[in-house]
């Protein structure tokens, strides 16, 4: 039987000994994540998919080998990173994506939920407002440097600290921090252009 509360860790090692809820369990816990990781990255929905099965497939195959060594999601990440630069390479369309710069889980809830009264922000001129923002922030993070957008989605969508950034780009962490200064730094520069232009 396996508590919800274990950690990822106690979770990889549990799957490592033979149960699968474990597994199940982490899956649950970082697919979403995982996959809004691959979509952000300019990567097409098709490959996106393609990238978010193979990471979990090299989970399932590294599993006898797993050791604690850091935290799960520095180890899952370092997985997604890896998978990224190989389709980066095997892509000449994105050739040139990936250089070294310093420069929904789509879930409705229960039907009880959808029969309560709607909110204001569930109104359309704010739902069109929302939607306008989300598609400029998508914008923006497909123009970003491909190194400062992987910061940045490891940090908001991976929930990962400087540190493991760094461990997972295989870079020094005063370059992760730059990475994800300047990404910040230009999402806040293009909403507020978006903003200025509305």
């Amino acid at each position: 039987m396996i508590d919800i509360n274990e950690t990822d860790e106690q979770l990889m090692l549990a799957y490592q000994n033979g149960n699968g809820s474990a597994f199940d369990l982490l899956y649950q816990r970082h697919k979403a994540p995982l996959y809004r990781y691959f979509l952000r990255q300019s990567v097409d929905q098709a490959s996106a998919e393609e990238l978010y099965q193979e990471v979990w497939l090299s989970l399932i195959r590294a599993s006898s080998r797993y050791q604690v060594t850091a935290k799960f999601t520095t180890y899952l990440y370092h997985l997604a990173h890896n998978k990224l630069i190989d389709h980066y390479r095997k892509n000449k369309k994105f050739k040139n994506s990936y250089q070294q710069t310093d420069d929904d889980n789509n879930n409705n809830g229960d039907n009880e939920v959808n029969r309560l009264p709607a909110s204001e922000s569930d109104e359309p001129p704010y739902q069109l407002q929302e939607n306008i923002l989300l598609d400029r922030l998508k914008s923006i993070l497909e123009d970003l440097p491909a190194a400062q957008r992987e910061a940045f989605l490891l940090k908001e969508e991976g929930g990962l600290s400087v540190a493991e950034i760094a461990e997972v780009c295989q870079v020094n962490t005063e370059t992760a921090k730059s990475r994800i200064r300047y990404a910040v730094a230009r999402i806040k520069q293009g909403l507020v252009a978006a903003e200025d232009e509305g």
